[in-house]
């Protein structure tokens, strides 16, 4: 047991030897517990299982799997119909955004956004309680996000060496039949003085950004790709689909035409990164809308 409950820790990771249920496991490890306290940890949504909460005090579990304790309380609510928590610990907190919602204030509307939404909830719980930003998405697409619960965990997070730092996996709908089916698209990107984005060549000429991308679908009219950014820059993503002159659909901003979505078909689908704490390697899925996969059934 790596225990990290005592002191001013607040979570406790449990290592499963053998077959068993999450009840007698947790009595066997927690002695100083009782039934009911169990109970109430399971009920007040503070305990994960290989980091999804399990609130069943009979859940089978086997050796291999990580049992993980959250000393606090953690509030496990959708505080909003366009937002879905799938995991929060009393570190991070990871999200499904659905498209409509933005992620953080802009000039013309500062509340109804992720960041609002979640400081709101969390300062309900304490009030001097803060949220950091990890990542951002752009108000029409949809996808997982990850935010910090302190500045020292976002700094941790931001500042992780290369093999470390979170990653994402996108997927996106493009226009056209895409010809190469894998590839990697390299350049350097600039904002001009209306805050757009666009691509240079010349080496140094902005900040660099390296975009990867296979294939996953095709028709006459559409591509569906498998995006992987190696680089996290503003509209990295939709500026190299229309450098290989393949916008991604309903992004007029740059350079779509067509939009059988009503909405920007880019989707952060899957998000991997070690745990600041913990140290655990962690994957968490947002399923693809079902819309992109229609567009090839027409």
């Amino acid at each position: 047991m790596a225990e990290r409950g005592a002191g001013k820790q607040k979570q406790a990771f449990l290592k499963v030897d053998g077959e068993t249920t999450l009840m007698t496991f947790l009595q066997d490890q927690l002695p100083d517990k009782s039934r009911s306290n169990i109970k109430s940890l399971l009920a007040h949504h503070q305990v994960c299982v290989d980091y999804k909460v399990i609130t069943q005090f009979n859940h089978p579990l086997k050796a291999g799997q990580q049992v993980v304790v959250n000393w606090s309380k953690v509030q496990q609510v959708n505080p909003h119909k366009g937002l879905k928590i799938v995991f929060e610990d009393p570190y991070i907190i990871v999200i499904d955004k659905q498209p409509g919602l933005l992620s953080i204030a802009t000039d013309k509307e500062k509340e109804r956004t992720v960041f609002r939404i979640l400081s709101d909830q969390a300062k309900r719980i304490n009030p001097r309680s803060w949220i950091f930003v990890i990542h951002r998405l752009d108000r029409e697409a949809s996808g997982v996000m990850m935010f910090a619960k302190t500045k020292e965990i976002q700094q941790k997070l931001l500042g992780a060496s290369q093999q470390d730092i979170p990653r994402r996996i996108y997927v996106a709908a493009v226009q056209g039949a895409v010809e190469v089916d894998g590839d990697t698209v390299t350049s350097w990107l600039k904002e001009d003085k209306v805050f757009t984005m666009y691509s240079s060549v010349v080496p140094d000429d902005g900040v660099k950004a390296v975009t990867g991308y296979k294939v996953l679908k095709k028709s006459n009219k559409y591509s569906l790709l498998e995006v992987t950014p190696q680089t996290e820059r503003k509209n990295q993503i939709r500026i190299h689909m229309k450098d290989i002159g393949h916008p991604v659909l309903g992004d007029k901003k740059y350079g779509a035409d067509q939009n059988p979505m009503r909405r920007l078909a880019l989707h952060a689908h899957i998000l991997g990164f070690r745990h600041p704490v913990s140290g655990e390697n962690l994957r968490f899925e947002a399923p693809v809308p079902g819309q992109f996969y229609r567009l090839f059934e027409r």
